[in-house]
């Protein structure tokens, strides 16, 4: 790395579709926001020759914004591709959001890419939701390489960031994160901060120089050599450590010098194994500046050491019916098997989709087979159609360059897909296939919302239906018990874009209001009351009379109706009447207008007319004999309770329990997980974490994660149970 000729500057830089698997390499660059990841990906294009300058995209001749405002603020939420050619490679860039509440479109990256691109900001560290994704990465064998940006901050340092990553990512292997280039600095300014000019190559030990805007190879001064040793001795011994070769470590420790070019192939194949974690540096090219500090060398790993899309192995297939299916990996001859990993809508194009080519070639015009299955919990609806492609494109900012087929392996946009969502596979229409969907993290906060106006109301649902369409991390329900519409979703953030969304792309103005949590009542002890529905109005009257005891019972016992009317004091055709009568108050509430559970009501006496008497009398008097007992006892309101599951760092166990227990939690047990991480298991009450996925995230800074799951309703203490009945009169 570091000797090699390579593309020029220009329309070259700007990728169309590839012509085989091998020539593309797919990268998610992952990171916290404000570690430099948009930038550093407009200073690759910029290298590859891409854009003419940073921000500034040409086509055919004019020059349009690539990255205006409203652009940047829609990049920072979501994922994005940039595709550029460097050295003959397609490399397919997928900008990831760094904000935890839109992790789904990372997990969506990181589902389409080959390899991740970790960057690391030298002023601000590793984040704990950095450290996480790794840990995913890890656990797949994806191919990792990390960048360290900006190095032009006052306090940056390049080696202590180096060391911190060894040690964060390094695990039980420190030596396998080691650099590949040192930083150099110019003279000091008025500030005593030296800026960082240009990189030296610790293999083929030559000196990068950056200063002038282009990048410049030298040979370094024999005085530098010398403070360089200590770091290439290193990493020279890492790679031989990864490499394929047992004997070149025994050559190496016996004095043998290595030929530069067998290293740079052993770490390459490292690399793509997943097995060495290069850390690179990187800086933004100035404003007259062609090149980037280190963006060639990241191009040349990238190119050089990231796999192909053949050493990715395809995700589970199977046909609709779930039979298993086996595919050659990325066989651009095979049958069609894309994933849509990203749906967005176009004021004007209409409903675009991201798709990532596992098998198979795809072409304009032609009808595909769109299998959704899996996220019906999630307001989607199971769908297996045939749709006819629109246009097919690669897409560059706001643009859409259009080709006219994508192979297996590459990454494309695909135009007017009516029916597809994020997620669905697309295969040929008379072989249906199906992939295993990615995991998709639970949306845990509640955004309860109505329609603004009437005109809201009728646009209401298909704003709503588009919404969760794009965004599979958001659940939508309408909630029976609570008559509310409700928009699960992973933070606040995520709830904000939801909105504006809804506003200014689908023009639909709705209100935020209070989520209601869906309550029970039941008896506190055993109650009668007494039913009487008399009316004589002219013609034929109403009249119904009934008799009841109503006696609480365990929980989950619902509503048991007996009848015990002897005599015929109540018709036997009257009996389902009452019944029907007394289920019917049950549902409304007796109290504090919540449903009615766990008792029993037992029919015992009544009274009827052989004229007036009449199914309907029956029930209302059933429903007024409810009302009465319920007026003259105790009724408890019962509260649902969930089993709480938090995952969190050894270091914040403890406000993690006190935090709970502080939300009238119980804690059930902890468990000790891989990583320096605890389990904590704990049953806590509904109503009391509506906000927790906002609140643990501030508690652990943002390294702990919880799921959640309905257990049963409990009695609510009475206290709080005083508050909610004050809430729901004032209401």
């Amino acid at each position: 790395m570091g000797d090699k000729a390579h593309t020029q500057p220009g329309a070259a830089g700007r990728a169309q579709a590839a012509d085989h698997p091998t020539s593309v390499r797919n990268v998610v660059l992952v990171g916290h926001s404000g570690s430099g990841k948009t930038t550093l990906v407009e200073a690759l294009a910029l290298t590859a020759g891409a854009v003419n300058r940073a921000g500034r995209v040409e086509d055919g001749g004019t020059v349009s914004d690539y990255d205006d405002i409203e652009h940047r603020q829609q990049r920072s939420v979501q994922l994005s591709l940039v595709p550029l050619e460097w050295d003959g490679i397609k490399i397919n860039l997928l900008d990831t959001p760094g904000y935890a509440d839109f992790v789904g479109e990372l997990r969506a990256g990181l589902r389409a890419a080959d390899a991740a691109l970790f960057v690391v900001s030298a002023s601000d560290g590793v984040d704990g939701s950095t450290r996480m994704v790794w840990d995913e990465c890890a656990a797949v064998g994806m191919p990792r390489a990390i960048v360290v940006t900006h190095l032009e901050a006052a306090r940056a340092n390049f080696d202590e960031m180096t060391r911190v990553c060894a040690e964060t990512f390094g695990g039980d292997d420190p030596d396998a994160v080691l650099p590949l280039y040192l930083p150099l600095h110019g003279p000091e300014g008025a500030d005593g901060h030296a800026p960082v000019t240009g990189l030296i190559g610790l293999l083929t030990q030559k000196l990068f120089d950056y200063s002038s805007g282009e990048r410049e190879e030298h040979e370094p001064e024999p005085d530098r050599l010398p403070l360089i040793e200590e770091a290439r001795n290193r990493l020279i011994e890492g790679i031989i450590a990864e490499s394929e070769d047992e004997t070149l470590m025994d050559r190496y420790l016996g004095g043998e010098s290595c030929d530069v070019k067998t290293l740079i192939g052993d770490l390459e194949k490292a690399v793509a194994r997943g097995a060495f974690f290069p850390v690179l540096a990187a800086a933004p090219a100035a404003e007259d500046a062609r090149q980037g500090l280190g963006t060639v060398e990241l191009l040349e790993l990238i190119t050089g050491g990231f796999p192909t899309p053949l050493e990715h192995g395809t995700p589970p297939v199977t046909t609709i019916d779930g039979t298993p299916r086996e595919l050659n990996p990325c066989d651009p001859d095979a049958p069609l098997v894309a994933e849509v990993v990203k749906t967005s809508s176009d004021p004007y194009v209409g409903r675009i989709s991201l798709i990532r080519l596992f098998s198979g070639t795809l072409r304009a015009d032609q009808t595909v087979h769109v299998s959704g299955h899996g996220l019906v919990d999630r307001g989607h609806e199971d769908h297996d159609v045939d749709e006819r492609i629109g246009a097919l494109s690669t897409p560059f900012g706001k643009q859409q360059r259009p080709v006219s087929h994508v192979i297996a392996g590459d990454l494309a946009c695909v135009a007017k897909l009516g029916r597809a969502e994020t997620g669905d596979t697309l295969s040929a229409k008379d072989d249906p296939l199906l992939m295993e969907p990615w995991e998709m993290p639970d949306p845990l906060l509640p955004l309860a919302i109505q329609a603004h106006s009437k005109p809201d109301e009728d646009k209401l649902s298909q704003g709503l239906a588009r919404l969760v369409a794009e965004d599979p991390t958001m659940r939508l329900e309408h909630n029976q018990d609570t008559h509310q519409v409700v928009l699960w979703c992973l933070g606040e953030a995520h709830a904000d874009v939801a909105l504006e969304r809804l506003r200014n792309r689908y023009g639909v103005q709705v209100d935020v209001v209070a989520h209601r949590v869906p309550l029970r009542e039941t008896f506190g002890d055993k109650a009668s009351g007494r039913g009487r529905h008399v009316k004589q109005s002219g013609g034929h009257g109403q009249f119904a009379i009934c008799e009841i005891d109503v006696e609480p019972l365990p929980g989950g016992s619902g509503i048991e109706f007996v009848d015990k009317v002897v005599g015929g004091a109540v018709p036997r055709q009257f009996i389902p009447s009452v019944e029907k009568g007394v289920r019917a108050q049950a549902a409304k509430g007796v109290a504090a207008g919540h449903p009615l559970i766990d008792v029993r009501v037992t029919l015992r006496d009544g009274k009827a007319h052989s004229v007036d008497s009449s199914d309907a009398a029956f029930q209302t008097a059933g429903a007024l004999a409810l009302r009465e007992a319920a007026a003259d006892t105790r009724i408890n309101l019962l509260e649902p309770v969930a089993e709480v599951s938090v995952l969190v760092g050894d270091d914040y166990v403890g406000p993690v329990m006190s935090d709970l227990s502080g939300r009238r939690g119980r804690v059930l047990g902890t468990e000790q997980s891989a990583g320096g991480r605890t389990l904590i298991r704990a049953e806590v009450p509904e109503i009391e974490i509506g906000r927790y996925s906002v609140d643990l995230r501030a508690l652990s800074h943002g390294t702990a994660r919880f799921s959640r799951r309905y257990v049963r309703h409990e009695p609510m203490p009475s206290q709080v149970a005083e508050r909610v009945r004050e809430e729901a009169l004032s209401a």
